[in-house]
């Protein structure tokens, strides 16, 4: 990752940074604007000063990404394998050291591969689990299965170490500045239960002081296929996770919206660190949401 390649993730690097300080600054929607479900198509984001963006961006470092993040996981690390197990340990311990308190919830399940059935845990990171909308960051942690590869590893450093590191590294970058909105987000739900006389006004007010944005991280599993892409044999994790997501009720006792609504612009971080272009590649799939990463 020497000369141009680091260049190219320092790019890509700072574009994320801009995407994960967008709760810290976004001035959101009326509330009566739109059904919560559509807000995300009406969601205005502030744009950082110079200084805010200087402050952000002092705080990563890509030799303390190199060191701490990165080199950990630069093992074979397939579905199941022991490398996947120590690359899984070492994402939740990375995010459990982060003082802004994040949620880890681990998806595992069994599915069937063209080598038998075989397990995978994906890794979900919720900085706030009740805000109704989800800004959320992936990658995949998994690496290509090759049985038969003359007695090599495949680490599978572009797809997809480097971009796992690199959501790590921002998310330590902007810990202080997500601990101090957690603390200033608690200090008005406590005014507003001071404030409260009678239990009705207590969660109507409450409810309304709940922060609206926050972020998720999610790492998936299985992404690879084991022998050819197909429909069947690829995206074991994310297929998976779609689908309990489209099941799982949100907000909470919900009948009608699930946890799919509540995703903000998803953004998939895949093959970074490459000397290929001279600065990342960002596909636009959904048009509506490109003033986020434009």
């Amino acid at each position: 990752m020497a000369g141009g390649g680091n260049l190219r993730v320092v790019d890509t690097l700072r574009l994320l940074l801009l995407v994960a300080a967008l709760p810290l600054v976004s001035r959101g929607v009326s509330r009566g604007a739109a059904n919560w479900t559509q807000e995300k198509n009406y969601h205005q984001p502030a744009l950082l000063n110079l200084s805010s963006l200087r402050q952000v961006a002092e705080g990563t470092s890509i030799s303390e990404m190199w060191q701490n993040d990165l080199r950990p996981l630069l093992i074979e690390r397939y579905p199941g394998s022991p490398g996947s197990y120590a690359a899984r340990q070492h994402i939740m311990q990375r995010i459990q050291r982060l003082q802004a308190d994040w949620v880890l919830e681990v998806d595992t399940f069994l599915s069937q591969t063209p080598y038998g059935y075989r397990s995978f845990s994906n890794i979900i990171s919720t900085l706030n689990p009740t805000a109704k909308r989800h800004l959320v960051l992936a990658c995949h942690y998994d690496s290509k299965y090759f049985p038969h590869w003359d007695n090599r590893v495949f680490v599978g450093a572009t797809d997809s170490a480097v971009p796992c590191a690199m959501i790590l590294e921002l998310a330590r970058a902007v810990d202080k500045q997500l601990l101090s909105l957690k603390m200033l987000n608690l200090k008005k739900a406590r005014i507003v239960y001071n404030l409260s006389y009678n239990t009705a006004d207590l969660h109507k007010n409450i409810s309304d002081s709940k922060p609206d944005l926050s972020l998720q991280l999610i790492f998936f599993d299985g992404e690879e296929a084991f022998l050819h892409w197909s429909p069947q044999d690829s995206l074991y994790g994310s297929r998976h996770l779609a689908s309990k997501m489209a099941s799982t009720a949100h907000p909470p006792g919900a009948r009608d919206t699930n946890q799919l609504h509540g995703m903000v612009s998803p953004g998939l971080i895949d093959l970074t660190g490459f000397n290929w272009s001279s600065k990342p590649n960002i596909s636009q799939l959904f048009p509506k949401h490109c003033q986020m990463v434009s």
